[in-house]
């Protein structure tokens, strides 16, 4: 009786138990309401399939897209205090800071990697949503301050991928001083005559919008992005007014002159690779450009040939379109 007891009915109710599945197998995707398998997902660069709609990027896998063969080299994440001002709100925040580490492997929220984008060198910086929702905080402010210095000793374009709700509430006054000292560092690139090219994906909002993203030399976005300072509800809620369809959206910044370009996740790095080239006048530029008429580049009436044969100074304030017929880059004017 005891080996029916003890093997024979756990064998069974192990058979007939119903399995589960991970969480995290299928995704729904937020537009559409559509299951997508993770891993189509992943192959994809987080953009589902159907409907086009760009998730999250971990910032890991997102420096490994655009580094030549997935290789880099990471910059190590300054240390400073971790709660300076002790901060308890339901949770402690070293606890979440721990929390936050081991759920994304992070230092902090910001992940800076330098190496080879299309064979060019180049420092690019990643912030992560998941990590306390990308907030800007000592060790964030000075990560992005740390890569930027890195870039001008090394004389190097920066990229720098913006993702963030705004500065972190747990470090007060701490964190909003973070605001000034980017902006430092970005002048800092301008005064080297170095690239700044800012990539603000879903969401960038708050002081990070108040602050580094916005100074780039050329800004793109990505499809669908929410960038702002305020939400769209609260601004409702305080203008007591419908906003437009849209509103704070990529497509809708860039039609009003507050985002250069959106460019599709799959054509960053291409669009990336010919804007610094531009930028900072490399030898490769019309190799970029002409691809087979690197020796003779065609000369034409075409306002697009007019622009490229021009000088181009860096940084910039153009705003910077895509011409489909050319298959190039241009710039049509001064921003107002």
């Amino acid at each position: 009786m005891n080996w029916i007891n003890n093997v024979v009915r756990p064998k069974i109710n192990g058979i007939l138990r119903k399995r589960e599945a991970p969480d995290n197998l299928w995704i729904k995707c937020p537009d559409t309401g559509q299951l997508v398998f993770h891993k189509d997902l992943e192959t994809n660069d987080y953009v589902v399939p159907t409907s086009g709609y760009h998730m999250r990027m971990p910032a890991k896998i997102r420096l490994e897209s655009m580094f030549d063969n997935g290789e880099y080299e990471l910059v190590k994440t300054p240390e400073m205090p971790v709660d300076p001002l002790k901060f308890k709100d339901e949770k402690r925040y070293v606890d979440r800071i721990k929390d936050a580490k081991a759920k994304t492997g992070m230092d902090d929220a910001v992940m800076t990697g330098k190496g080879k984008l299309n064979d060019l060198d180049v420092v690019i910086s990643v912030q992560d949503f998941s990590f306390l929702g990308g907030s800007l905080g000592m060790v964030a402010g000075e990560s992005i301050i740390k890569a930027m210095m890195t870039a001008v000793e090394e004389k190097k374009p920066f990229i720098l991928f913006a993702a963030s709700g705004g500065a972190r509430m747990q470090e007060g006054m701490l964190s909003l001083m973070q605001m000034p000292r980017t902006t430092v560092a970005v002048q800092a690139l301008r005064d080297n005559g170095l690239p700044y090219l800012v990539v603000m994906t879903n969401p960038t909002t708050g002081g990070v919008t108040a602050s580094y993203a916005m100074l780039g030399d050329i800004h793109i976005a990505e499809p669908g992005a929410l960038i702002g300072f305020a939400g769209p509800r609260v601004i409702e809620q305080t203008i007591r007014q419908k906003l437009p369809s849209g509103f704070q959206r990529s497509e809708y910044l860039k039609d009003h002159g507050m985002v250069d370009m959106v460019v599709h996740r799959h054509d960053l790095k291409e669009t990336l690779s010919k804007l610094c080239r531009m930028l900072t006048k490399s030898e490769q530029i019309e190799s970029a450009f002409f691809g087979s008429h690197l020796l003779n580049p065609p000369k034409s009436e075409n306002k697009s040939s007019e622009i490229l044969d021009a000088e181009i100074v860096s940084p910039v304030d153009e705003h910077i379109v895509e011409d489909p017929d050319a298959n190039i880059i241009t710039i049509e004017g001064d921003k107002q």
